[in-house]
């Protein structure tokens, strides 16, 4: 009876590892900026081409990617477009949470706190809108492709890498 859970134990492992698929991974050094899976869409420009292919992701070879029924090389692949957020932009979101929550709690403390009229403390507004007016670019603008330099390369990672996630899910803003 013990070698025979054994036994199942093994083999739904061993099928458990065969059936992890293969993700592309965009890296920039050690860090992973684009993972991709099968069915994922991904948008790219071919070197000496000016036209963007949008398509999806059909399969993974580990030197090419299959988009509807065409293979592409990796080293074939100029630019890739996909939302590219940054640490500024987490910046920028911070200012503008807190410009907008420092004029809120003024006018929470003039009318609550202090029993008087709605007003505007000149440095408060001030302080405010500096804050907003400097987080909003920070926040809004965000890189939308990335070209294939030095430094950066696609790879095609299975279960063994370090670089893969298993039971990869899509969470907000990740593709």
């Amino acid at each position: 009876a013990v070698s025979t859970g054994l036994l199942c134990l093994s083999l739904c492992l061993s099928l458990y590892n065969t059936s992890a698929q293969k993700q592309l991974v965009l890296l920039k050094k050690e860090k992973i900026l684009l993972r991709l899976e099968y069915g994922d869409d991904i948008a790219f420009r071919i070197k000496g081409s000016h036209d963007v292919v949008r398509s999806y992701v059909n399969n993974i070879y580990d030197t090419a990617v299959v988009v509807h029924k065409t293979v592409v090389p990796f080293h074939k692949i100029e630019r890739l477009y996909f939302a590219n957020g940054t640490f500024l932009n987490v910046i920028g979101t911070l200012l503008v949470v807190g410009g907008v929550g420092y004029f809120a709690i003024d006018q929470l403390n003039e009318i609550v706190v202090q029993g008087e009229g709605a007003s505007l403390d000149r440095n408060v507004t001030t302080a405010s809108i500096a804050m907003v007016a400097t987080g909003l670019p920070l926040m809004l603008i965000k890189k939308k492709s990335q070209r294939m330099k030095r430094g950066y390369r696609l790879l095609a990672v299975d279960g063994d890498s370090p670089f893969y996630r298993h039971e990869f899910k899509k969470g907000i803003g990740e593709k």
